[in-house]
């Protein structure tokens, strides 16, 4: 096994051991059966997870090329298939049910971005290696692959699911700048979503619009809105340096702290753990994400590149975002701690994505 693969198989497994161990917390002394099995659920999905991981590192990459198209049009459908046949949950519709597993193809949806972006921005070709992105007008450039990114972000936040809407178009935005569409084309989409903001704002349900305002000022509804925000910060805090120990956080234990298991999963940790536990969780998530973009520096096939840094991006975000969610400083948007928060789905694609990582490293050959 070679060294990258290696060492992104022993980071993962250590990063999903303490979310298990954070989710066991947060929810052994809630009554009830699902809440005594919850991480019992975690633990079967990161077995097939890693089962996952070893099919993709054996899977040369360069055949998810020829099965692009395919994929873009079976995660368009299963999109719109939940619409139709949907799980409603917390008043969202967002998962197909197989059986006893809830599937959300929001999360494949992120990682298929990255694989059609890549494609669509690489050549096929062994010998060039440079990207002719450079030359290519606004139209090619930026319009014809925002029109392709946009279908599955608009049906993702109808679900309603404004963090996974607003994390294909951020994955969509890095992996435009790092193919080297011209920046001016950049500035101008930018632009042109600011300027378009107050009227996205008016399509915005009532209790988005409420946690974009509570992100300003959480203390406008203390016991709404805001509530979670403000059990968060508190529960990080009372981590002090070493933390309250395993088992004894107050804040996920007394159950003052809603979606302990999910969405605020490193305030559970963080409160446990102190500031201490908290730099090695986040050396261990840089440590995954500087390998992942060490792969994509020293592919030399274009298409691997940009899938390689598409993908290690993509974890960066949402483990930017989440935890300036939990610190209150992003808007509380849904997005899962990768490898670390509740959740089938985001854990399986997780490995999948790390998966065609390690077949990067090993393949390191165009066919």
């Amino acid at each position: 096994m070679k060294k990258a693969t290696l060492t992104i198989l022993i980071i993962a497994v250590l990063i999903c051991v303490i979310g298990i161990l954070s989710i066991y917390s947060s929810n052994y002394q809630k009554e009830g059966e699902f809440w005594q099995s919850i991480y019992r659920r975690q633990i079967l999905w990161a077995c097939l997870g890693l089962c996952l991981f070893f099919a993709m590192a054996n899977f040369n990459y360069r055949r998810l090329w020829d099965f692009t198209h395919i994929l873009y049009g079976a995660v368009v459908f299963l999109l719109l298939l939940v619409f139709i046949l949907g799980a409603v949950r917390l008043g969202a519709q967002r998962w197909l049910r197989f059986a006893w597993f809830n599937f959300q193809p929001s999360e494949v949806a992120k990682l298929m971005i990255v694989i059609f972006m890549a494609k669509y921005y690489s050549e096929k070709s062994s010998g060039d290696v440079s990207l002719s992105v450079s030359r290519q007008g606004i139209m090619h450039a930026l319009l014809i692959p925002l029109f392709f990114v946009a279908v599955p972000a608009v049906l993702i936040v109808e679900q309603p699911d404004l963090g996974s809407g607003i994390m294909v178009m951020s994955v969509f935005a890095v992996i435009v700048f790092l193919a080297g569409v011209k920046l001016r084309y950049l500035f101008l989409l930018f632009a042109l979503t600011a300027a378009c903001f107050p009227v996205f704002w008016n399509f915005l349900r009532g209790y988005q619009k409420d946690r974009l305002m509570v992100f300003l000022n959480p203390n406008i509804d203390p016991l709404g809105a805001g509530y979670t925000v403000i059990q968060s910060k508190i529960a990080i805090g009372s981590g002090s340096l070493f933390g309250k120990g395993w088992l004894l956080g107050t804040q996920s234990q007394l159950h003052f702290l809603p979606e302990s298991h999910t969405d605020f999963i490193f305030a559970t940790f963080a409160e446990e753990s102190g500031l201490a536990g908290s730099i090695i969780l986040l050396l261990l998530y840089y440590i995954l994400i500087r390998q992942g973009i060490s792969i994509g520096r020293k592919t030399a096939d274009s298409f691997g590149k940009l899938l390689a840094f598409g993908i290690s991006f993509m974890l960066g975000i949402q483990v930017c975002v989440n935890i300036a969610m939990n610190l209150g400083l992003a808007p509380v948007v849904g997005i899962p701690l990768p490898l670390m928060s509740y959740g089938g789905s985001s854990l399986m694609v997780t490995f999948i994505s790390l998966g065609i990582l390690a077949n990067i490293a090993k393949e390191r050959s165009v066919f």
